[in-house]
């Protein structure tokens, strides 16, 4: 009794000890995931599990979002899960995105999962027109899109029609132009064939590089008012804080980069800025709604940190993640020159193959060719011969009737007649008789002649068959060709080996190794450098292009001021456009915006 009292203790105080938990969904760009989560976990035990499952490490870019009456928040590190407001009803959804974002992609973004996460969210963005991209740079933005997905362009794969289901352009571009779906794919996959060797995360690379000098790329936008009460827009971005008419999202009418600024706090709806000058007055706007302004303190701050930690040393894990990072890229070109070179062998192999059946199949054309000339040469030969025979056998019946001929002239001198007049018909017929027999005897040297001439050809036409029979003789006794295999050709002596066995993986990497990849990645640069020219070039030939089939009617407030910019010469990068705007001293613009 006793013991079955324990044993009812112990199943209820183990089942007391049972944590509770409730369901979370988490939507990445391209998949999603669910958790079960305890009651007591924080904001930052999620965060972290989800980037522990991605194998994700830059993790300061990134957050959980969520949605409270139309409203953007983020899931607070110090808080419950739970005690944010969000619906209880499971599962709960969180979308897991990116927060910040970085001044220089190339540079700041070091793991492979980091480049390919912000690809998907800024391609979303552009093809959802949340950042303003110009037709153009659209066009060549796909084409590296394009590349990402589906590798190197191949004619014979990628033939017309094969991008015809992907969503590529934004609607904005594709209804302000006559151009069928057909001409926008030839123009994109002309792009393509260029990228030709790139790998995946190198694409996705150049996309995030073009991407990042949009003007609207990184900004998240504010409605507020300064002192007047004036609607204004407020930016918050890697490089500052940024004024906006709210009509013009593309190019702020002031800016205030991070390093000017002290300290942001807010109370109620009023934000107060303090300029890192103390001799400047601080500045206030005000915002519409709480939530509002307990976002946009986030996100200061949030870039404020990063803005600062990028002006400082790396700390040792990013070291140690960059140091990886180029190993893996080291890794992956060696793997891809292997396979560039195995690529290449194979086809050579089968050139070798196509070009030996080839022989093959001409040389069995020759023989079947030969052995109907054999063929034809012995029907001739047998005609020849046949031929010949009947013309030895005239010439000897000709030369017979000469004979006989000669012995009737003879015959004929001997009995004439002592009249004149049989004298003179005997003189006629001797006449007639050897006219008779002279063409008897010529008739008949002919006819030795073509005997002869038979027989001379009947001798070539045995001789052509002979020749044919030992050349079919020959291809009878040729070695068959066995099947190509290819010998790998030894790798270069200063390429690093590697093996591939089952699950292990080894890499040994040599300083050498290193120094070889430093200076091609500043070939690289080099070249991209050169290249950027190129680009404009393109993009502008493209531009001048499809300009005669816009229609104008249908142009956005934004393609309006993107060409006006264009046209006051505005094509410099998003970094040099902030530069200009903060020429002059902080305490002018403090004055400018409070007298916008």
């Amino acid at each position: 009794m006793a013991g079955a009292i324990a044993s009812r203790m112990s199943f209820s105080s183990l089942k007391r000890k049972q944590p509770k938990t409730f369901t979370v969904r988490i939507v990445t760009m391209d998949a999603e995931m669910e958790f079960n989560c305890e009651m007591k976990w924080k904001g930052k035990d999620l965060f972290d599990l989800v980037c522990r499952t991605l194998g994700l490490r830059e993790t300061w870019f990134f957050g959980l979002q969520y949605t409270i009456k139309d409203t953007v928040a983020w899931l607070k590190m110090d808080k419950k899960v739970l005690d944010h407001d969000v619906s209880k009803e499971e599962p709960v959804t969180f979308h897991f995105l990116a927060k910040f974002y970085p001044e220089n992609a190339e540079e700041e973004l070091v793991q492979e999962i980091t480049q390919h996460l912000f690809f998907l969210q800024v391609k979303k963005q552009i093809l959802d027109e949340k950042i303003y991209c110009p037709p153009e740079a659209s066009v060549l933005l796909a084409s590296y899109a394009v590349q990402a997905k589906y590798g190197d362009y191949d004619p014979s794969v990628h033939k017309r029609g094969f991008l015809a289901q992907e969503e590529l352009l934004p609607k904005r571009v594709i209804n302000l132009y006559q151009m069928t779906p057909e001409m926008w794919e030839e123009r994109i996959t002309a792009w393509y064939a260029e990228h030709r060797g790139r790998a995946r995360d190198e694409a996705e690379m150049e996309y995030l590089k073009i991407a990042q000098d949009l003007e609207m790329y990184g900004v998240n936008y504010f409605a507020i008012r300064n002192k007047k009460g004036t609607e204004l827009l407020l930016g918050v971005d890697a490089l500052g804080l940024h004024i906006y008419d709210p009509e013009n999202r593309l190019t702020p009418k002031i800016s205030f980069p991070w390093n000017e600024i002290r300290n942001i706090s807010y109370s109620d709806k009023e934000f107060t800025i303090k300029p890192l000058d103390k001799k400047i007055d601080v500045f206030k706007f005000n915002s519409s709604k709480l939530r509002v302004n307990k976002l946009i303190l986030q996100l200061c701050i949030g870039n404020h940190d990063l803005f600062m930690r990028r002006r400082k040393a790396d700390s040792l894990e990013v070291q140690q993640m960059k140091a990886q990072a180029r190993e893996e890229k080291a890794r992956k070109q060696m793997e891809r020159q292997r396979l560039a070179r195995e690529k290449q062998m194979r086809e050579e192999a089968e050139r070798t193959r196509d070009e030996l059946e080839r022989r093959l199949l001409q040389m069995k054309e020759e023989a079947t060719m030969a052995n109907e000339a054999l063929m034809r040469s012995e029907e001739t030969a047998d005609l020849l011969a046949e031929k010949a025979q009947i013309t030895e056998e005239e010439a000897k019946l000709l030369a017979q009737k000469a004979a006989e001929a000669e012995q009737e002239m003879q015959r004929i001198k001997a009995t004439a007649i002592r009249t004149e007049e049989e004298k003179r018909l005997m003189e006629q017929k001797v006449l007639e008789a050897e006219v008779l027999a002279l063409k008897m005897a010529e008739e008949s040297e002919r006819r030795a002649k073509e005997a002869d001439q038979l027989k001379q050809d009947l001798q070539e036409a045995r001789e052509a068959e002979r020749r044919a029979k030992q050349k079919l003789l020959e291809f009878a006794t040729k070695p068959t060709y066995p099947p190509m295999n290819p010998i790998p050709a030894p790798l270069p002596p200063d390429i690093p080996s590697f093996n591939l066995t089952g699950d292990s993986l080894s890499f040994d990497f040599k300083d050498t190794d290193m120094k070889r990849l430093s200076m091609e990645i500043e070939k690289e640069k080099v070249e991209y450098m050169e290249k950027s020219k190129h680009l404009q070039e393109q993009l502008n030939e493209l531009k001048t292009e499809i300009e005669a089939l816009k229609l104008k009617e249908r142009e956005t407030a934004l393609d309006i001021l993107h060409n006006e910019n264009s046209d006051r010469g505005g094509t410099s990068s998003k970094h040099n456009t902030i530069k200009k705007l903060t020429l002059q001293s902080a305490r002018s613009r403090v004055a400018f915006f409070e007298e916008l």
